[in-house]
C-alpha cells in the first residue's frame, strides 16, 4: 500500500518508532544491490517528504556505495518487518559529516533504540530524502 512519507498514518509512524532492526539497500557501482542490517530513524517532518537516517562508519561499504553514486545521491531503500507488518521507505541518500547532523542522528537513534551508541570519531550519517513509502502496519 502506497503511503505519503510526509503524512504517514499513526500506526505506520508508531511501527517506525518501535525497536526493529532494518535493512538498507544501496546500489554497488556495478548496479547490484548491497543489503545490510542497520538501525534507522524516520522523521516524516524533515525535508519535503520526510527523512530517514542511518548512522554508520565513514569507511563502510554502504557509505562507499552512496558516495560512488555522485553528487546527485544514490537511490536507496530501508525496510523493516515484524511478522505480517512491514514498512519500506525509499529515497535519495547523501552522506552528512557535519558534527551537528551526526549528533542529531545519534540522538534520534538513541531515542528509538533505547541506547546511546559508543562514541566514534569516524561516524557519519546516511541521510535519505524520502520519495516513497509503502507498507502494512
Amino acid at each position: 500500500m502506497a503511503i505519503d512519507p510526509s503524512k504517514p498514518s499513526d500506526s505506520y509512524l508508531a511501527f517506525w518508532r518501535e525497536y526493529h532492526m532494518c535493512t538498507l539497500t544501496t546500489p554497488r557501482p556495478d548496479g547490484t544491490p548491497h543489503v545490510v542490517a542497520v538501525g534507522v530513524t524516520y522523521d516524516p517532518e524533515g525535508g519535503e517528504k520526510g527523512i530517514a537516517r542511518v548512522i554508520t562508519n565513514k569507511n563502510s561499504r554502504k557509505v562507499a556505495n552512496v558516495l560512488a553514486a555522485g553528487a546527485d545521491g544514490a537511490r536507496v531503500a530501508v525496510c523493516q518487518v515484524d511478522k505480517g507488518r512491514w514498512a519500506t521507505l525509499e529515497g535519495v541518500a547523501r552522506i552528512r559529516t557535519e558534527a551537528d547532523a551526526v549528533a542529531d542522528a545519534v540522538d534520534r537513534y538513541a531515542a528509538r533504540y533505547n541506547r546511546v551508541p559508543t562514541p566514534n570519531p569516524d561516524r557519519v550519517v546516511i541521510e535519505i530524502a524520502l520519495t516513497r513509502a509503502m507498507g502494512r502496519a
